[in-house]
């Protein structure tokens, strides 16, 4: 289901940056979609740390056929070799297994986020292992669909600020802006104050623009 803000968010956007309209325009009718499931998405977000959308949906898919019925008791009681026999490292099996333990044991509970503003969810999320600042947010953007979420720490995101957003468009100085991380960062930083209240929306749109397969955590 589209978020109920999207259209509102596009049309603003669309008026305020040229560039953000022809991105918006591209895209057509694609919009944010959460999977809806909280276990589902923050695992999905532990499995797509650091490796591409391609090998996490691959690596997904094999964790999904293994468990059968993905859901926290299940993934729980799955075997750590099991886990990596599907393309997990070492790390990133002992972090699925613990987050499948807290909410099977209910030491994490999704519905008090509801109430809970972006910082104070982040706050509670990172105390989860292998759960940092950049998976806290992707669970606000895709699960929780929170309208004004700028995951800078998502490479991604730079990369498209500074495809779109500078002005040369020599590949040589993206990368070069990307090998300088705090500059880009601040350059993001710069770009991203015209987006309010809509940085979520605005961030999905600039994933796109590198990517026009949306991903759904």
């Amino acid at each position: 289901m589209k978020p109920h803000y999207w259209d509102a968010a596009c049309t603003q956007l669309s008026r305020g940056d040229p560039v953000m309209r022809g991105i918006i325009r591209a895209c057509g009718p694609a919009h944010l979609v959460s999977r809806g499931d909280p276990f589902q998405t923050l695992a999905r977000s532990i499995v797509g740390q650091q490796i591409s959308v391609k090998a996490a949906q691959s690596v997904w898919e094999r964790v999904s056929a293994a468990a059968r019925t993905v859901t926290p008791a299940r993934v729980a009681r799955m075997r750590a070799t099991t886990l990596r026999g599907c393309g997990l490292s070492a790390r990133k099996a002992e972090y699925l297994k613990d987050l499948a333990r807290r909410f099977d044991a209910g030491d994490v509970d999704p519905a008090q986020w509801s109430s809970l503003d972006d910082e104070a969810v982040i706050a509670d999320l990172v105390k989860v292992r292998g759960i940092g600042r950049w998976t806290a947010e992707m669970f606000l953007i895709f699960n929780l669909q929170r309208p004004d979420v700028y995951p800078l720490d998502d490479v991604g995101l730079l990369r498209a600020v500074l495809l779109n957003y500078v002005d040369s468009q020599d590949p040589a100085a993206m990368q070069a802006g990307l090998a300088q991380n705090k500059a880009a960062r601040e350059h993001a930083v710069r770009v991203g104050e015209r987006f309010r209240p809509w940085r979520s929306v605005a961030t999905w749109y600039l994933w796109r623009s590198l990517d026009p397969v949306p991903t759904e955590y």
